[in-house]
């Protein structure tokens, strides 16, 4: 294999930035020479490659937020491209990020440049219509989700590569280092999200169970972007709840169980085996939107890989307190829920890390593709 190629990566948000980063490292074992630049965050950067944007720039949550900032999208995508076309890379790889990526690779196929894309949009929950132009303007699709493959297969005969999920090795990294101690008692991880709306919206009804179990101590996974007093406001009146900030892994690592968020949570969650109640509530309207325009069976996306309810999820109206309370009953007291959820667990973890170390996998197909070799 010729080295000394020249990669642009280009990721949108934290999760683009660890995967990247690992992709970056397998691609340098492979390339030693390699010419790596990118859009995305810190830890890309500490893997070796040239940051021409970070992420904390790019994001932009809703709808509102993201008319406002239109003026600031248009130019970043004219810089992007401008940028690529100096650059002149052999590949452009495409985290996720679809809103930014797939207007990128659209315009960059006219151009000729090989695209590889990396994590996949949720076209199988929402904005289906897409696929046309994704399978039209990429030249390789790399998917982290089992299902995905037959998904696009069978939908819309488009023969996509399954890498694995980069989750497997990332927390088989972290479960090997020192762990600090949050609590003298046994500890349950509450898990809220990471954006004011949502967090005032399940956190309330999350720590009303602290009550119901006193021997515990219940900690929130804080979210970098808000402040302590925020979350101090909603938790003084409670005796045994705590929070941490960072250290998320530290926590789940610890916790004999945990209320969580629907997201990439679930899965790191049950990826650490921990038992979980995951937890949904948004605005009446949106929720509403929501349940007209996604079309998927589950919210987790733990249930919607093991295609069957694993985790039990409390959507909308029936996210109550004395909901949480019972399922967590379960989860903490039931011997039978106990072992059937351990076993679900390690299906899941099978089934995520057949074919190995995902990144590694992913680099070289991406490297095939900067060697012309695809």
């Amino acid at each position: 294999m010729s080295t000394g190629k020249k990669y642009y990566l280009i990721a949108g948000e934290a999760s683009g930035d660890l995967h990247g980063s690992n992709l970056i490292r397998e691609l340098r074992r492979l390339d030693a020479n390699a010419d790596i630049r990118c859009w995305g965050g810190d830890k890309m950067e500490a893997a070796g490659a040239t940051l021409v944007k970070h992420y904390r720039d790019l994001a932009f949550m809703g709808f509102t937020e993201v008319l406002m900032n239109l003026r600031t999208i248009f130019r970043n995508l004219a810089f992007c491209k401008e940028d690529i076309l100096a650059f002149k890379p052999d590949v452009l790889v495409l985290i996720d990020y679809p809103g930014f990526n797939l207007r990128i690779a659209k315009w960059a196929k006219q151009q000729g440049i090989r695209i590889v894309y990396y994590i996949s949009p949720q076209v199988w929950a929402w904005k289906e219509g897409r696929v046309k132009m994704m399978k039209q303007c990429i030249d390789k699709m790399l998917v982290i989700l089992p299902f995905e493959k037959d998904y696009y297969r069978d939908r819309w005969n488009w023969d996509v590569t399954y890498v694995g999920h980069p989750l497997v090795e990332v927390i088989e990294k972290a479960q090997a280092g020192p762990l600090p101690s949050f609590s003298d008692k046994p500890v349950i991880a509450l898990l809220p999200g990471s954006r004011k709306q949502e967090i005032s919206k399940k956190l309330p009804i999350m720590l009303g169970v602290s009550r119901h179990f006193p021997d515990y101590q219940f900690i929130v996974a804080r979210a970098p972007g808000v402040e302590d007093s925020f979350y101090d406001a909603l938790i003084q009146e409670y005796n045994n709840v705590s929070y941490v900030t960072n250290q998320t892994y530290d926590l789940l690592r610890q916790s004999k169980a945990a209320l969580v968020t629907s997201g990439t949570a679930t899965l790191e969650t049950a990826l650490f085996a921990v038992p979980e109640v995951v937890c949904y509530k948004g605005s009446p309207i949106s929720y509403e939107i929501a349940k007209r325009v996604i079309k998927i069976k589950y919210i987790s996306l733990v249930n919607l890989i093991m295609d069957k309810l694993v985790v039990t999820e409390l959507i909308q109206h029936d996210l109550t307190t004395e909901n949480l309370k019972r399922e967590l009953g379960k989860l903490l007291n039931d011997e039978k829920t106990k072992e059937t959820l351990a076993a679900d667990y390690a299906a899941l973890k099978d089934l995520l890390s057949r074919g190995g170390n995902a990144s590694a996998k992913a680099a070289v197909h991406v490297a095939a593709m900067a060697n012309g070799e695809v």
